[in-house]
Order: C-alpha cells, then structure tokens, then sequence
C-alpha cells in the first residue's frame, strides 16, 4: 500500500468535483486560475476558502483509517473512524479520528482500545484546475503561501490539545498509545516540544506518512533527536513502528509528589520481586491521592 503522494491529493480533488463547485476547492485569481494555494509572490484580490477544509478533513480520516487498516489486519484488530467512547474523553463532539481496536463498533469502551490516532493533514502541493477539467500539479508547499499539515502551529496545538484532554480524562486512557499522523514536516521551533511530549509519555509520536513532501527532494526531516517526530518513507517501515509501538503495554503516569514521599513509593515497590510486579506497585501507589 503507497503512502501519501501526489496521486492521492490528485485523487481527493477528482472525487470531490463530483458533488462539490471548483470554487468550493480552489482560489480563484485575478486572471480566473484555479489554484488550490495562493503562489508565493501573488499580490492580487484574495478571498477565504473555509469550504474545504471539511472535505479534506474527511477524505484524510477516511485514508489514515483505510492506511491503518491495512497496517494490523494480521493482528486481528480493526481500524475504526470517529470512534467514541466517553470515558477517555472521546466524545460526540469530539470523536477520534481514528481508534486501533479490539471492536469495530463506533462506541468503544477504553479496554477495546489500543491506540488513538489524530489526524492532521491537508493539501501538500499547490494544484491548478484548467478548463473546469484538467488537474495539473504546479509546486510543492515550498511554492506557495500556505502551511499545511504539521506546518501550521494551530494543527500542532490541538493535537496536542487533544491529546492532553485524553490523557488526564481519566486513568484508563495510561495504556493507550496516542499518535498525531500528519503529512509534512513540523517546523524547527516544534522540535524540542515533540521529544519533550514523547519523553514524557504524554504522545508517543508525530508521525508524518509523506516521504516526499519536496518535488527537489529537500530539506526535509526523517526524525528528530529522541524521535518525537518521525518520517516514514514506505509502508513495512510504518508497520514496523506500529508493529513496536503495540508489542507490550505501556503505562504513562504523572504526578507532583514531595522528594519523600516518591522515596517512600519506590521503596515499597522495590519490595517486589519482580520488574512487573514493581511497576504494578509503583502505578498504583503514584495514582493515590
């Protein structure tokens, strides 16, 4: 299965003109181009194009969960869109994109639930409609004035948003993995934040499905220093992440406890013998009030 390309974007716009106007799609200039992203250096008349964003909000869903679908059909497991279960905060309102699951069903319960993927990803490349038909490619987001995907600091923010919501919802939600999936790079003063996100167990990773987001094959990021962010470049290598992100479960767990009393935790964990055992002590005496 191919990752995101410029034959998927090409695709979106092939199937969206079927029930939606080219000015519900694209800008459209001074000299009537249609363009799906104003150019850089363009200084005409411009207007809003909110229209789409619903649209490619749904086929990008709607592809991540057939990409993940794909990725653990070995496994027994199924990849569900706008999954819900309110006890992890999960909601009618806000649903997650995509759910690896146990269950198939749209109402999930936290324990049917192995990992939660939040989708932020948009149009890469600039696109041209000619003659209301002919769909031509006319640069990478390197051309034009728009940041899209994991560029734009407001689809950082609330996937990462989210992703906190998900996590102090309630102690259920500390063995399910969450990862952003985008398709671009992020910018350099993200950097720091995604290690530090990942580090901390609070998000296990932005995850970019887009090897070549550059027609010039540039600068471009596979991975940051502890791997917060990542690029993967063909499909096995995405299961393979995957593959390792669900091999074993993980807890995450956070607290503001004195020096004292996590000296107190930890020696009465130790008591165990095992590492399990140890781990199993120490989660539940740092969940305690």
């Amino acid at each position: 299965m191919e990752l995101w390309n410029k034959d998927v974007e090409s695709k979106f716009f092939t199937e969206s003109v079927k029930f939606a106007t080219p000015e519900q799609l694209f800008y459209v200039t001074d000299k009537n181009r249609y363009l799906a992203y104003w150019p850089k250096g363009y200084d005409g008349k411009k207007s809003t194009l909110q229209s789409r964003n619903a649209l490619i909000g749904n086929f990008t869903e709607k592809w991540t969960t057939d990409l993940i679908q794909e990725v653990v059909i070995d496994k027994g497991l199924f990849a569900v869109q706008g999954a819900i279960c309110d006890e992890i905060a999960l909601t009618n309102m806000s649903p997650a994109d995509v759910v690896i699951s146990k269950s198939k069903n749209i109402n999930q319960r936290p324990e049917e639930i192995v990992a939660i993927i939040e989708v932020k990803m948009s149009i890469v490349w600039n696109w041209e409609l000619q003659g209301g038909k002919t769909l031509s490619c006319i640069g990478d987001y390197k051309t034009h004035q728009g940041n899209p995907g994991l560029l734009r600091s407001d689809s950082m923010l609330k996937g990462i948003g989210k992703s906190i919501n998900i996590r102090v919802s309630s102690f259920k939600a500390a063995t399910i993995p969450i990862i952003v999936m985008g398709n671009t790079p992020i910018t350099n003063s993200y950097y720091p934040k995604v290690d530090h996100l990942k580090v901390a167990g609070i998000i296990q990773g932005f995850w970019s499905v887009n090897p070549q987001p550059l027609d010039d094959n540039g600068e471009n990021i596979k991975k940051t220093e502890k791997q917060g962010f990542n690029r993967f470049d063909s499909f096995e290598e995405l299961r393979n992440a995957f593959n390792v992100l669900l091999s074993e479960e993980r807890n995450f767990f956070s607290s503001m406890k004195s020096k004292k009393e996590l000296g107190k935790i930890i020696e009465t964990a130790n008591r165990e013998g095992t590492y399990e055992k140890k781990a199993e002590v120490f989660l539940k005496l740092i969940k305690e009030e």
